[in-house]
């Protein structure tokens, strides 16, 4: 899966904020995600990720 810095993940599952929508920040065997909605930064590893998201949006169709 393409997945690159400054893309917006819509995940299935959401935070325990609230919000299902989170930043990448850092791309490699580990993804750092920043979510949108507290601010929150983790640091999962890529498959856990890939396994739970949605949809991804581009910075370029923002």
């Amino acid at each position: 899966m393409d997945i690159r810095m400054g893309d917006i993940l819509n995940m299935k599952k959401t935070h325990p904020c609230g919000n299902g929508k989170f930043l990448v920040l850092r791309v490699g065997m580990d993804i750092r995600l920043k979510c949108l909605g507290c601010g929150r930064m983790l640091l999962l590893p890529r498959m856990k990720i890939e396994k739970h998201i949605c949809s991804i949006i581009r910075e370029e169709e923002i």
